[in-house]
């Protein structure tokens, strides 16, 4: 049976994600065969599937505050260009202050892949995550939230955040072949996304991406719809979803240390709970 994991992102809320997998460690499940995350999943994700329980609670508590990390002189600044310190957040932190463990997650058998949305398509490409890829250009290139980063170029193409075209990518979990899928949601079940009140700003800076704007123009419509089937499928007994029961008024760029701190206590929770139910779903025929 092959196993696999969903993260969805969210930006600093998605901290509420990195507890969940804190006590999965810490209780000893066994990781999947296949995980596959968006933006802030992925980027946290990384440090679960590298076995280093903590790693994102360290740095969002040791650094959510500090403007290397984020603030608005870092988009003015012409050399970033994005509310988040790009050298800082995926260079500097991983490479040297909290280092990651890149021998541990080249040593993880299973498969990682990455959501980025391409600019030239508007659609979702899903990019195996380098195991020893220390600048983290393709994290960088999942977390570039429009108007928040610029552009990222990967091999020629542009990308910005994967969540444009597939924010819970459960779908593509069961094309890589999963049999039992586990779903970590960084909204509460009862969510329900808005259409975009940005759109208009949006369209003056990605003209040039007719394909991309039309995704946008059908993002909350797709991500409703996306949860509507993925809850579906969880009543069939095929999917197991675990989620906030309130996510505290955490925002994506989140500074309140208190607030932050008790996400991923509630995601920790959260993972404790769901344990035993998701050893038995990943391992019973």
């Amino acid at each position: 049976m092959k196993t696999g994991l969903v993260l969805e992102g969210g930006a600093l809320r998605t901290i509420f994600s990195a507890g969940v997998c804190d006590a999965f460690l810490d209780g000893g499940l066994p990781l999947p065969d296949y995980t596959v995350g968006v933006s802030a999943g992925i980027a946290y994700g990384v440090s679960y599937l590298s076995r280093q329980s903590r790693r994102n609670l360290q740095l969002i508590t040791h650094y959510a505050g500090d403007r290397r990390y984020m603030g608005w002189r870092n988009l003015a600044n012409p050399r970033n260009r994005s509310y988040f310190g790009l050298k800082f957040a995926y260079e500097t932190i991983p490479n040297e202050l909290i280092p990651f463990d890149y021998d541990a997650f080249e040593a993880y058998p299973g498969t990682v892949e990455a959501v980025v949305t391409n600019l030239n398509t508007g659609r979702a490409e899903y990019r195996p995550v380098p195991r020893r890829d220390s600048p983290n250009l393709l994290l960088e290139a999942t977390c570039a939230i429009p108007l928040m980063f610029p552009i990222i170029w990967v091999d020629g193409q542009p990308y910005l955040d994967g969540g444009c075209a597939d924010a819970i990518p459960w779908r593509r979990a069961f094309e890589a072949g999963c049999d039992r899928v586990a779903v970590v949601l960084t909204r509460e079940r009862n969510y329900y996304k808005k259409g975009d009140g940005s759109l208009r700003a949006l369209g003056r800076v990605f003209r040039k991406y007719p394909a991309f704007m039309d995704t946008l123009r059908g993002r909350s419509e797709r991500y409703n719809a996306c949860r509507e089937e993925l809850f579906a499928l969880e009543r069939e007994g095929r999917v197991l979803v675990i989620e906030p029961e309130d996510t505290l008024g955490c925002s994506r760029t989140e500074k309140n240390l208190d607030t932050l701190r008790a996400l991923w206590q509630e995601g920790y929770f959260a993972g404790r709970r769901s344990l035993r139910d998701l050893q038995r779903f990943w391992t019973e025929a």
